[in-house]
């Protein structure tokens, strides 16, 4: 993925956008006081590790549906880029802090952070509390940030196209919020007693809350931005659905089964949060007592040994779990592979989007 990414000199650009946001708001927060720097800090060590990966998808969409490589255009969506960059860092921020996590990108999350920083300066209070109210502060901060740059992205655009992207971006935001929200209310009903709903609103979680802005509305972004006709805009659309949830399905997977130094987070983290996943219905729905009873009373504990991990692993691929969802990724990725494929759009773009689409799916990381 890497090298997709770079072309055009991408990331380069994305990366200079970010950078020159939070320079300006390092220079704000410092203004108005000076102890405010850390959050910025803390803002550009997650923002340095990320893929860069809905800011291509819209780069490529932009490009495919015949947008210039240099011009006010190109800028407007390289600055798009960036305020999914921030907008993405505002929702790890906050989604961190809800699931609990430790690590993100193989570094202490910005709650556990600024927890140590509490605790090492020995300020009164409760240092867990400290390092989650930051946080949220931080990713508030984000999410400020990302309307400010796509806010400035778009000024220099006719009226009518900047609108149509505007709305867009804003629908997304919407709907991320409406599936962080579906994710805690799944996470806090009765689950198990019928896994085939269990999976429904699985995936209901997995369209809202990152098939979307993953991958879905990067597409549409950049089609706008590009000037795309409304049956173009459908057709990407139609595209970036099902690639999104083989997307997030694949994150699933790897949530459990990935390698820790490659995720940047312990291994089986997703089973010590109890995250209630296609994954984890599917194997609640095949498993027999035992497997089902195991998986009940262990899923979502936090004290899970590596041991306890194995065994939960093996109960998912026993059932037959692991292999239905790769055949589920592979349905829903074949089928966007296909229809973009089919797509009349402009190469380079078109080419690289397919590139991009199976570097989405088939990823270790």
């Amino acid at each position: 993925m890497p090298a997709v990414v770079d072309l055009e000199n991408l990331r380069a650009d994305v990366d200079a956008a970010v950078t020159r946001h939070l320079d300006a708001l390092t220079a704000q927060l410092s203004a108005i006081y000076p102890d405010a720097t850390p959050m910025t800090q803390q803002a550009a060590a997650l923002l340095g590790g990320g893929k860069r990966l809905r800011a291509a998808f819209a780069y490529w969409s932009f490009r495919a549906h015949g947008g210039a490589p240099t011009g006010p255009e190109r800028e407007a969506t390289v600055r798009t880029g960036a305020a999914l960059e921030l907008f993405q860092a505002a929702a790890l921020l906050h989604d961190d802090v809800m699931d609990a996590s430790d690590t993100r990108r193989g570094l202490p999350t910005a709650h556990r952070a600024f927890e140590a920083r509490h605790a090492g300066s020995g300020w009164a209070g409760e240092s867990w509390r400290f390092g989650e109210s930051v946080a949220i502060l931080l990713g508030d901060l984000c999410l400020i940030a990302a309307q400010r740059e796509i806010a400035e992205a778009l000024a220099p655009l006719p009226a009518e196209r900047g609108g149509a992207v505007r709305s867009a971006f804003d629908a997304m935001q919407s709907e991320v919020i409406v599936g962080q929200y579906l994710d805690v209310l799944v996470q806090a009903q009765p689950w198990g007693v019928d896994p085939a709903a269990d999976e429904v609103r699985a995936r209901a979680v997995v369209r809202a809350k990152s098939a979307s802005y993953s991958v879905r509305q990067p597409l549409v972004l950049g089609a706008l931005l590009a000037g795309a006709s409304p049956e173009q805009v459908a057709t990407i659309d139609a595209v970036g659905l099902p690639l999104g949830e083989a997307f997030q399905l694949r994150d699933d997977v790897l949530g459990v089964f990935g390698d820790p130094e490659v995720l940047g987070k312990p291994a089986g983290d997703d089973l010590r949060e109890g995250k209630r996943t296609v994954l984890a219905a599917r194997t609640m729905a095949a498993g027999d007592g035992d497997q089902r009873a195991l998986l009940t009373e262990r899923l979502g504990d936090p004290d899970l040994t590596d041991d306890d991990i194995a065994a939960l692993r093996e109960v998912v691929v026993a059932t037959g779990a692991l292999d239905g969802v790769e055949r589920l990724i592979d349905e829903l990725a074949g089928s966007a592979y296909a229809a973009l494929a089919a797509a009349d759009l402009a190469d380079p773009g078109k080419g690289v989007l397919l590139e991009l689409a199976r570097a989405a799916v088939d990823r270790a990381a």
